[in-house]
């Protein structure tokens, strides 16, 4: 029989990142969730966490923490189904799912979802995880989250993809910047001494963009910007051109304080929701509040 207080206390220290805000998130002492914490270890026969700021779970310390998530809502969809059992409204009680979500779905249209479901699901709460939208998928097949958006078409195993619709990005820079560094043209030439804006690491949408234009890889300067909204207020000061999604600078090429690079050559990138096939209802009607966003507003994917 499993030890479902040990097995909250390691998920608590996981989500939390410390004994010690796991001990407040659970109303107890440090110390007992350490001592639940070494003898769900001991009864495993191997480490479940590695200690450190944050403190993150082992592959075993993983697969206990979904086993719990799932068990937690189960008994989510039970208290719905027998109000008797009290739908319960401490932290105790409460569900949380793991999503991860690339950075331009959460900065556009991904947070009417979440609001959507928030205000839905009293006793239910949301962690998102930023990726890149190439490596969300990566996560949900580590365990990591439970559910994601991803660029990945092909379902993980174990879960189902669905087509959400598609992000369409733009090249596009101030009218100055233009004037400066394209006056001649954009071509390898212009764009090896241009800079660039660049999310992070993975983030590879320039890089392609590149490619289709010039029909070759072009190494560019680069200025690394992880901020969604951030990467617009860089554009239009001038620092460097960039992938921006359509959506996010429409009013702002409509004004003219962005340009298009190269008019008409958008990047199109498809987006899927991808989660277990055997979902409990929580994920479904989180599912079904994320297709609803994806399809309708100002941001909508098309």
């Amino acid at each position: 029989m499993l030890d479902y207080a040990a097995l909250n206390a390691l998920a608590a220290v996981v989500r939390e990142g410390s004994f010690e805000r796991a001990a407040r998130a659970l109303n107890v002492t440090p110390s007992a969730v350490s001592q639940r914490v070494k003898l769900l270890e001991e009864r495993t026969g191997g480490a479940l966490l590695v200690r450190g700021s944050p403190c993150v779970a082992t592959e075993a310390g993983q697969q206990l923490c979904r086993h719990v998530e799932r068990v937690g809502m189960l008994e989510h969809e039970l208290r719905e189904a027998l109000p008797a059992l009290g739908m319960g409204g401490d932290a105790a009680e409460r569900v949380t799912v793991r999503v991860a979500v690339n950075a331009d779905s959460l900065a556009t249209w991904f947070m009417a979802a979440a609001a959507a479901f928030a205000g839905q699901e009293a006793s239910a709460l949301l962690d998102l995880t930023v990726d890149d939208q190439d490596h969300t998928a990566e996560r949900l097949r580590s365990g990591a989250v439970l559910a994601a958006v991803t660029a990945l078409a092909q379902p993980v195993a174990g879960c189902n993809s669905e087509a959400l619709g598609t992000m369409h990005y733009v090249a596009a820079a101030s009218p100055a910047f233009v004037e400066r560094h394209f006056a001649k043209g954009v071509g390898a030439r212009t764009l090896a001494s241009a800079p660039s804006l660049v999310f992070d690491r993975k983030d590879r949408l320039q890089a392609r963009w590149v490619r289709r234009i010039c029909h070759r890889s072009v190494e560019t300067p680069r200025h690394w910007l992880p901020s969604a909204q951030g990467f617009v207020e860089a554009a239009r000061a001038g620092m460097g051109w960039g992938m921006h999604p359509l959506s996010m600078v429409a009013d702002a090429l409509r004004s003219g304080a962005l340009v298009e690079l190269v008019p008409g050559s958008m990047l199109p990138v498809p987006l899927y929701w991808q989660q277990a096939r055997a979902a409990p209802a929580l994920l479904e009607r989180l599912k079904a509040a994320v297709r609803t966003a994806a399809r309708s507003g100002a941001h909508a994917l098309r």
